[in-house]
């Protein structure tokens, strides 16, 4: 009895979820949907997404989304990139500095 207070799932029975599969195109066009609803719908043999809309009329409205795997970049790939960059950028400084060094002496040598 004094079990069910600590378990939040214990007074509500868990939902089931899914991804809804379409064959291409055709397929998203003819998954059925209620006025006024948006779904995620996935192509079986092609990396695309359709997020399918419905007005209030039920009218519907495709559009279609290519995917691609998410490729995370490492900490150390980060850190490379913006060592390569800060060089880059104190390397520009170093020529701007150098040449307006360059042209104070020039006008004061005048």
């Amino acid at each position: 009895m004094y079990g069910n207070y600590n378990n939040p799932y214990s007074y509500m029975p868990l939902q089931r979820y899914e991804v809804i599969k379409v064959n291409g195109e055709g397929g998203a066009n003819a998954f059925q949907m209620a006025p006024n609803s948006s779904v995620l719908l996935l192509d079986e043999h092609e990396p695309i997404v359709y997020l399918k809309t419905t007005d209030g009329a039920g009218y519907p409205t495709i559009t279609s989304y290519s995917i691609t795997p998410y490729v995370k970049q490492e900490p150390e790939d980060l850190y490379k990139a913006l060592d390569e960059r800060i060089k880059k950028l104190e390397v520009l400084i170093n020529e701007s500095n150098h040449t307006t060094a360059r042209s104070k002496r020039a006008e004061s040598s005048d």
